[in-house]
C-alpha cells in the first residue's frame, strides 16, 4: 500500500511540475562571478503587444546595433545596443522599477540585454525575442 501511495505522490508531483512550466515565467541565470540569481521574464510578442496596447507604462528597448535600428524597428523603441547596456542603461533608463520590454533581431541579444539589466538592478524586465518574429507594425529611420 505504501508503495502505491509513494508512486501516486510522485506522479502528482511530476504533473504539477509540468503544469507550472510557462513562457511567461521568470527566467533565472546563475551569475557565477557573484553567486547571485539574475531574473527577467520571457514573454511572447503577442504579450508584448498586449502590454503596449493596454495603456500600461513601459519602455521599449531595442538591443540591436544602430544600422539595424535605422533599417527597421518597432515604433516607440529606444536603442541601446546590448554591448552598451552596462555603460548606458543607468543614464537612459533612470527608473529601475519601470516595465522594460526588450527585443533584438532573433532573441539572442535581447536575452543578454535582459540579463544585464537585471544584473544592474532593474526589477521589471520582460524579454520578447526578435523583431523577425514580430507580426505587428514596424518603421524605418531611413
Amino acid at each position: 500500500m505504501k508503495k502505491y501511495l509513494c508512486f501516486a505522490l510522485l506522479v502528482i508531483c511530476l504533473i504539477l511540475a509540468a503544469c507550472t512550466n510557462s513562457d511567461e515565467s521568470p527566467k533565472q541565470n546563475q551569475n557565477s562571478e557573484k553567486g547571485e540569481t539574475i531574473m527577467y521574464t520571457k514573454i511572447t510578442a503577442a504579450e508584448a503587444k498586449r502590454i503596449m496596447d493596454s495603456g500600461e507604462e513601459y519602455i521599449l528597448l531595442d538591443a540591436r546595433e544602430q544600422d539595424e535600428f535605422d533599417e527597421w524597428h518597432i515604433p516607440g523603441a529606444i536603442l541601446i545596443p546590448y554591448t552598451e547596456i552596462k555603460a548606458q542603461a543607468e543614464a537612459k533608463l533612470t527608473d529601475k522599477d519601470a516595465q522594460i520590454l526588450v527585443y533584438c533581431r532573433s532573441g539572442r541579444r535581447s536575452k543578454i540585454a535582459a540579463e544585464a539589466l537585471s544584473e544592474l538592478g532593474y526589477t521589471n524586465v520582460k524579454e520578447f525575442g526578435g523583431i523577425i518574429d514580430w507580426p505587428y507594425e514596424t518603421e524605418s529611420s531611413n
